[in-house]
């Protein structure tokens, strides 16, 4: 199932107790629509606060309904701020997290001279003059098969910190900057540091290398540079062997 959701007034997308998530909303749905006490998995677990155009979640039902009714029957017991925007049938198999074979995200900053008032809950604001350029060149040292130990929380010690990165492109449209992240998986809160890195890399505050330092093991950690909010940050496809909706 495709989801699209604001997640402003969420503590993310997965279930905690006593707090409103995306994924405690949805499962609240299936559960009216059904009858059925139904848990769903999602491929990507967004912050809170942070969006999605394209989240894949799947689930399991014997509900006496046909895929199309789905979609209408879901919306009109979610909350405006998230919509189904498709539903298929799968392989009892298909995991939508462990099947995904990239996942990509787009953060937005404005870069105005003044705060926002109508994109507030959905961009960054960075009011100095940001060079695309130098964000560009820092971005594609993040690209290819690296090591993100220092962007990341501290893992277990059976989790890598490796992953492979498709794509770190910058580019301009108007008055916002746009960072687009593609990779076949990300770890808790690389896309936010990473940009956050980028922004002082566009502010001259930051050399262009440091992502290339951060990533190939001679930076072990950098101080002093902020994690950017999770309100920017949009889930916006994820990407399978085969396309599933």
């Amino acid at each position: 199932m495709l989801l699209e959701y604001d997640g402003t007034r969420y503590k993310g997308f997965q279930w905690q107790r006593g707090v409103p998530t995306i994924q405690g909303e949805v499962e609240k749905a299936l559960a009216r629509f059904t009858g059925e006490n139904i848990r769903i998995r999602g491929a990507g677990r967004t912050d809170s606060g942070a969006h999605a155009s394209g989240q894949v979640v799947d689930f399991l039902t014997a509900a006496p309904y046909t895929i199309d009714t789905f979609p209408r029957a879901l919306n009109a017991h979610l909350p405006e701020d998230i919509r189904v925007r498709g539903v298929s049938q799968v392989d009892l198999e298909f995991d939508s997290r462990r099947c995904a074979v990239s996942r990509a995200y787009r953060y937005t900053v404005l870069n105005t001279k003044w705060p926002p008032a109508l994109l507030r809950n959905y961009a960054h604001w960075v009011p100095g003059t940001l060079d695309l350029a130098r964000m560009h060149e820092a971005a594609g040292h993040l690209c290819g098969t690296r090591d993100f130990s220092a962007l990341t929380v501290p893992l277990p010690p059976h989790r890598s910190s490796v992953r492979r990165v498709i794509r770190w492109d910058v580019q301009a449209v108007e008055d916002r900057v746009l960072i687009d992240a593609e990779a076949d998986g990300f770890l808790p809160h690389l896309i936010r540091r990473a940009n956050g890195v980028l922004v002082q890399v566009g502010l001259g505050k930051l050399e262009t290398d440091i992502t290339k330092r951060l990533t190939d093991g001679s930076l072990r950690e950098l101080r002093n540079c902020p994690s950017l909010p999770a309100k920017g940050l949009c889930l916006m496809r994820v990407v399978y062997p085969q396309p599933i909706i």
